[in-house]
């Protein structure tokens, strides 16, 4: 895990706000009685990214981000509170550590002389084919 990535979750784990919900789900009554869904709410703005990482962010979130500039996560998948707030805490951590790759540049591809003139000669060959389809005149 490299530096800028650690210190970038522990910026967000520091100022993540968690709030518990009654979830739907596995659970039996347990789940009516107790709140185990977690929903994590991180302001992106406080986490001081650079404009390139703050868009790749963005996109990532889609609608999990809010007005308010909050990346909202809930989580209801487990049973125990705390398997649901590590589950938020590790979808939190996925999502910035992918934020910070760059995505690589598209290499343009080259065409050379001879591909060049085989797809003109195949090109010219099937307009020519289509041609031939026209009304028969006699």
């Amino acid at each position: 895990m490299s530096q800028a990535l650690e210190t970038l979750l522990s910026r967000a784990n520091a100022i993540a706000e968690e709030s518990f919900i009654t979830a739907s789900g596995p659970g039996g009554q347990n789940v009516n009685k107790v709140a185990t869904a977690v929903q994590l709410r991180v302001n992106v703005y406080a986490l001081g990214l650079t404009p390139a990482v703050f868009h790749r962010l963005k996109d990532l979130a889609g609608s999990r981000l809010n007005q308010a500039g909050e990346i909202v996560l809930d989580v209801r998948t487990h049973r125990t509170q705390e398997a649901n707030r590590r589950e938020a805490r590790e979808r939190l951590g996925e999502m910035l550590e992918s934020a910070l790759v760059e995505p690589k540049k598209r290499a343009r591809s080259r065409v050379n002389r001879v591909g060049k003139v085989k797809r003109l000669a195949s090109k010219k060959a099937h307009g020519e084919k289509k041609a031939l389809r026209g009304k028969v005149d006699l």
